[in-house]
């Protein structure tokens, strides 16, 4: 390949280097062992992965390092060239480290992959793809030999953080059982929180919105669709048709979120069969549009019968949902944030939610008391509404510093 060939590119990458804003970091940051030699990053669209790698980039190499190269699969370059002849030329070149981006555009990426960590040992390599990509079944098995990270969208506190109101680190659940309303005095006394907690609610999840304040929705809703429209159809063989049968199937159960579908009555709607059903609400609970709940005694059945099923933030249900139930809302936060923190989410036959097969919670309004846990051991009422708490009962705002 000829140096004129490859400029187009390496100009992309030494420009968006130079101009990735360094002053807010997602939490995921400084959990990357950026030395190990193969890194996968996923998540959904728009919650930050591409800021991430060039922000490491510009703080660990600079601008025009010549020893690493941030390649965008998606670019245009990519039609004409293939990656492995820009492997080699940067390889050949002197450079040491390779971050690719949303390699899902690739075909076969896992082999594209596969064959740069085989036949380039001394490079190192990071890559990142959507949350649906299918790392451990695809073309070339990549699970034992990559660490792989997945990012999340904002939590409240990195809104917090990002709108620069404040700076707090993350809470862990047991202190925040143990000192919640000190804790929340604290942040209360810096911050206006719950109007802030409602706007975050509505376009606060994922760092667009600071981008596309007055379209965030709609910006939304063409991430959804370029999601299933592109990456869905990049990881499963699926045609046009089952494209669109996807895109029903998100706003048929996004009516009703949060429920436990009947699979037999949505098969129906959809004109579709068991299997595909399933293989396709699957795919978007990986893609994160969908997050299910289930029950520690259905677990096993989940295969035949998924769990309660909700949409995967509370931004999604403003864009998807015209006026969303304020309870459903309330509910995908908490397990959003639950989840998004690395805790265990069950629903159990009493109150809403079972963490870590633990802690009960049941989720509400300013009034919300403890009928319908009343008497079980470890149980909160998580109250909307609210600034403080006091012993068992929790704001729900709170809930979104865990990470």
């Amino acid at each position: 390949m000829e140096n004129a060939d490859i400029i187009p590119l390496l100009d992309a990458s030494d420009r968006l280097v130079a101009e990735v804003s360094m002053g807010f970091r997602r939490y995921l940051y400084s959990m990357i062992d950026w030395k190990d030699r193969l890194v996968c990053i996923k998540g959904p669209k728009g919650v930050g992965k591409t800021t991430l790698i060039l922000q490491h980039i510009r703080e660990s190499f600079g601008v025009r390092s010549g020893k690493a190269v941030y390649l965008p699969a998606d670019h245009i370059w990519f039609s004409s060239h293939d990656m492995l002849d820009a492997v080699e030329y940067f390889y050949t070149h002197g450079y040491t480290h390779l971050f690719i981006d949303e390699v899902h555009h690739l075909p076969e990426w896992s082999r594209i992959v596969k064959t740069i960590t085989d036949c380039y040992p001394k490079l190192n390599v990071v890559y990142s793809g959507s949350s649906i990509l299918k790392i451990s079944k695809g073309d070339a098995d990549l699970s034992r030999r990559q660490a792989v990270y997945s990012l999340k969208g904002l939590s409240f506190r990195e809104f917090l953080s990002l709108e620069g109101v404040l700076e707090r680190s993350p809470l862990g659940l047991g202190e925040l059982f143990a000192a919640h309303r000190a804790i929340a005095g604290e942040i209360c006394d810096k911050a206006k929180v719950l109007p802030l907690f409602e706007k975050y609610l509505k376009c606060g999840y994922y760092p667009i919105f600071r981008d596309v304040s007055s379209q965030f929705q709609e910006r939304l809703v063409a991430i959804v669709n370029n999601v299933l429209d592109v990456d869905l159809p990049s990881v499963e063989d699926v045609t046009t048709a089952t494209v669109r049968k996807a895109k029903k199937m998100l706003m048929v159960l996004a009516r009703d979120c949060p429920r436990q579908p009947n699979m037999s009555e949505l098969y129906r709607e959809l004109e579709t069969n068991r299997n595909l059903g399933l293989k396709l609400l699957a795919a978007l609970e990986r893609a994160e549009l969908f997050a299910t709940v289930e029950s520690g005694s259905l677990k096993l059945k989940r295969l035949s019968r998924p769990g309660k099923v909700f949409l995967g933030d509370t931004n999604l249900m403003h864009a998807l949902v015209p006026m969303p139930d304020i309870g459903a809302v309330r509910e995908t936060f908490f397990a959003n944030q639950l989840r998004a923190a690395g805790h265990d989410v069950e629903s159990p036959e009493q109150g809403d939610f079972v963490i870590d097969g633990k802690w009960l919670f049941e989720i509400g309004g300013r009034g919300k008391g403890f009928g319908q846990i009343k008497d079980k051991p470890d149980s909160f009422v998580v109250n909307d509404g609210i600034e403080l708490g006091i012993g068992n009962k929790i704001p729900l705002w709170l809930f979104g510093f865990l990470y």
